[in-house]
């Protein structure tokens, strides 16, 4: 038995495996999000992001997040320019954090997935910036890892037109405690 796929199938079938963007990276910068501000929004291309010269073409998105009045909490969205599973993987952190996690987030980016991390409120990998400034501690506690998570669904929504389908969480040292 032979089977024949005929135009309208094929034009089907190839829409489901490129989907069409929902909104193009630059213009995430100005996506409105509560509490929060898009910094930037590049497109990277293949090759060309830092020391990680083997990554993908993605959606660089940069933003800076305030829930509190002494909350100064940094993001990163890595969206796959293509080639995207569907899926979300945020990471975590190691030690007292202080910086965005690129390196898991490079690997989260080669596997298809739109990845997220967060500095946790702070930068410098030392406990002293909660000293005096409880709400830096609930940033770094809990609530960074939470902010980060809601606003990476909506700026992988804006830019893919759909939420992801699955999302997980990628963690060991505070990775561990973080999820």
């Amino acid at each position: 038995m032979t089977i024949r796929i005929i135009g309208p199938v094929l034009a089907a079938l190839s829409c489901m495996a490129v989907p069409a963007l929902a909104a193009p990276c630059d213009q995430l910068v100005a996506l409105a999000l509560k509490d929060a501000t898009v910094t930037s929004a590049t497109l990277v291309t293949s090759g060309s992001f830092e020391t990680f010269k083997n990554l993908p073409a993605f959606c660089r998105v940069a933003a800076t997040l305030k829930p509190s009045s002494d909350s100064d909490i940094k993001v990163e969205v890595w969206l796959p320019a293509t080639g995207w599973n569907g899926k979300f993987q945020a990471v975590g952190n190691g030690g007292w954090a202080g910086v965005i996690s690129y390196s898991a987030m490079a690997e989260a980016l080669r596997a298809g997935y739109a990845t997220a991390s967060t500095d946790t409120g702070h930068v410098g990998g030392r406990g002293t910036f909660a000293l005096g400034h409880p709400e830096k501690l609930t940033d770094f506690a809990w609530r960074s890892e939470h902010e980060m998570t809601v606003k990476a669904k909506q700026v992988i929504s804006n830019f893919y037109g759909s939420a992801p389908r699955l999302s997980y969480w990628n963690g060991c040292s505070t990775g561990g405690r973080q999820g």
